[in-house]
């Protein structure tokens, strides 16, 4: 639920016209089935060896995420663990080493653990404590010493450790009594960059002075927004920052250490997301969020330009490493019709070599569709950008069936790129509106904060005038249009369900929650940092708030429900709690409304596991061919 802050401008001015998806001739393609979609292989990480020969990356091809390296010769890639049960995550090589470090968790309860994995296999929990939650900092400047946070003092706060590399031993840096968030080390280890949550959609940053205790606070008196730590120079100079503050966009900012002044870095009219520099700084690389769509750029320090990207065709750069020589740099490409994959590009001889093909052979991605963005006006005015997916099948005599998708969040965004479960159900046949409805990231600080204690409200309009807008396609079955999410998405799902009853045929909530008090009661502790600025937003669950939380929770309005429902749900769900969707699913049940119900024992807030995601995402389209395409009103 913890809000992603990206910034944007000119709502109205900007984007006053409503924006319909281009018109492409119908065509019919082959249908494929959820096993083919999920023979896909995910791929993530990317990390240089030291001897920049492979990379570190970890994939679910096996069904469950394990750690390979890629050998950038011969594009080979070679299994480094082998667990069935648990999904294993990437972090980085041990410098100088053939050791690495990985992330993994228990059965998706999100208690993360560091483990050090040496060359010869053998494996070493680096954070065994059972209840520590921890996660890697980077290493040294002189790549000795490796940082880490952990809440194992405190279950409620994250503190700043070292670990020596070799002996292992974990030593206290900065002890976090105040529930702040770690947001930076300098280099010289003098500044640990801080931040206040206030609300979500302002915050305090300071630096911290470990030797003095002295505190300094970057965020400026009266300009009000979100600060961000960027990374300190490897001079000790320099602190950089991203802000939005008293302004629209989040735009890269520079501080002097020595005298306190300040300096615009980089801004454009979309938000910059995150920047950073390589090993050296010879390249610094400034991700933007462009209308739901990476735009990244590396700009070459000494000339001060920016650097050509190598061509791509129909490619969108998702991230890139610099390697620590700063001759090579893995690209991470995707596409909406495709899943990620991974290349490396030579700076010096300008070579682009491509190192994994994760589409399933079996899928033509000319069968598949590219998304495109659209906007759509709001009951009151107010311009919702969206996401849209039209089956390649679907014409004014061929009319299909759609589907409203909502992002989690609160503050999430739907952006442009590849997820099987739509590319399925489009693929048989379902449009699918991946609306960005007031609240949503990556549109401005003043549409961001346009959901603030309203949740259930207008964004719930805001989805349902996109069902309205779906109407409006001549190639759209106007009476078939139903509603799908995740988490908050889910949440939004089950809203409209129980408080537009009458606007969707059908509904399906994935791990979504279905009452506030009890969520905002129960979550994890070591979200208290962001506790009360959750409040802020969503309301305060101890106070006069939970009148208005109680009448905006979908579980106490169950009995308003009266088209079909399907609820998917992890048991070890540490954010929504497996009880959320016991409840819903009962309560609409006394409704003799039909309800499909799904738990998955060994899965959290986000489904890791291919078998799971077949049998799970597979029964999603069963359920939709049932009671919207069919539209087949059969009772329990």
């Amino acid at each position: 639920m913890k809000k992603i802050l990206f910034l944007l401008t000119v709502l109205i001015t900007a984007f006053s016209c409503q924006q319909k998806p281009k018109e492409v001739p119908p065509r019919n393609v082959k249908k494929y089935s959820i096993e083919q979609f999920y023979a896909n292989k995910g791929i993530g990480g990317g990390l240089f060896s030291p001897d920049e020969s492979k990379l570190l990356v970890h994939s679910n091809e096996t069904g469950i995420f394990n750690l390979y390296e890629i050998n950038l010769a011969d594009q080979k890639m070679s299994a480094l663990t082998k667990s069935t049960t648990e999904s294993i995550f990437a972090v980085d090589y041990v410098p100088g080493t053939s050791d690495l470090i990985y992330s993994a968790d228990k059965g998706g309860n999100e208690i993360d653990h560091l483990y050090l994995r040496k060359a010869d296999g053998s494996v070493q929990d680096l954070t065994p404590a059972p209840k520590e939650k921890a996660s890697f900092f980077g290493w040294s400047l002189d790549k000795k010493t490796m940082y880490y946070t952990s809440n194992k003092r405190d279950e409620r706060f994250f503190d700043l450790y070292k670990m020596g590399i070799g002996d292992w031993k974990a030593s206290m840096m900065y002890q976090n009594n105040e529930g702040f968030d770690l947001a930076g080390l300098s280099w010289d280890e003098k500044y640990v960059a801080l931040n206040k949550s206030i609300t979500t959609s302002e915050n305090q940053l300071f630096l911290y002075e470990l030797g003095s205790k002295k505190m300094i606070e970057i965020s400026e008196k009266g300009k009000k927004g979100i600060y961000g730590g960027s990374g300190f120079s490897k001079d000790g100079k320099t602190f950089y920052y991203l802000s939005n503050a008293s302004k629209e966009f989040q735009s890269l900012e520079a501080y002097n250490l020595a005298d306190g002044k300040r300096k615009e870095v980089f801004a454009t009219n979309w938000d910059v997301m995150y920047a950073y520099d390589s090993e050296n700084e010879k390249y610094r690389v400034i991700a933007v969020n462009a209308d739901g769509k990476n735009e990244l750029k590396v700009i070459d320090n000494q000339r001060g330009k920016e650097v050509d990207l190598p061509e791509i065709p129909d490619g969108d750069v998702a991230s890139v490493s610099i390697s620590p020589s700063e001759t090579k740099m893995r690209l991470t490409v995707g596409t909406s019709k495709a899943p990620s994959n991974l290349y490396v590009y030579d700076f010096k001889t300008k070579e682009l070599k491509k190192l994994t093909e994760t589409l399933n052979k079996e899928i033509n991605p000319e069968d598949l569709v590219a998304a495109e963005v659209v906007r759509y006006k709001s009951f009151d005015g107010v311009d919702i950008p969206a996401i849209y997916y039209k089956p390649q099948q679907a014409s004014a005599q061929n009319k299909v069936p759609a589907l409203v998708w909502v992002h989690g969040g609160p503050g999430g965004q739907s952006r442009v790129g590849y997820f099987p479960l739509i590319q399925f159900l489009v693929n048989n046949g379902y449009a699918v509106l991946a609306v960005n409805n007031r609240g949503s990231s990556g549109y401005g600080q003043k549409f961001y904060q346009m959901d603030d204690l309203n949740h259930g409200e207008k964004d719930l309009q805001d989805c349902v005038w996109g069902k309205k807008y779906l109407q409006s396609l001549p190639y759209v079955d106007p009476e078939k249009i139903g509603i799908i999410g995740g988490s908050y998405g889910g949440y939004m799902t089950m809203a409209g369900m129980t408080f537009t009853p009458d606007e969707f045929k059908v509904g399906v909530d994935i791990f979504g929650v279905t009452n506030w008090l009890r969520t905002l009661k129960s979550i994890p502790p070591y979200w208290e940092s962001f506790r009360s600025a959750l409040y802020a937003e969503l309301g305060d669950p101890f106070t006069a708030d939970s009148v208005r939380l109680r009448k905006i929770s979908p579980l106490f309005h169950t009995d308003k429900v009266k088209h079909p429902i399907m609820v998917l749900q992890g048991a070890n769900d540490p954010r929504v709690l497996q009880v959320e969707s016991d409840e819903i699913v009962a309560g609409v049940k006394k409704n003799k409304v039909p309800v499909e119900y799904i738990v998955f024992p060994d899965e959290g807030h986000g489904f890791v596991k291919k078998e799971n995601e077949i049998k799970g995402y597979g029964a999603v389209l069963k359920f939709l061919d049932k009671y919207l395409k069919e539209e087949k009103e059969m009772k329990n």
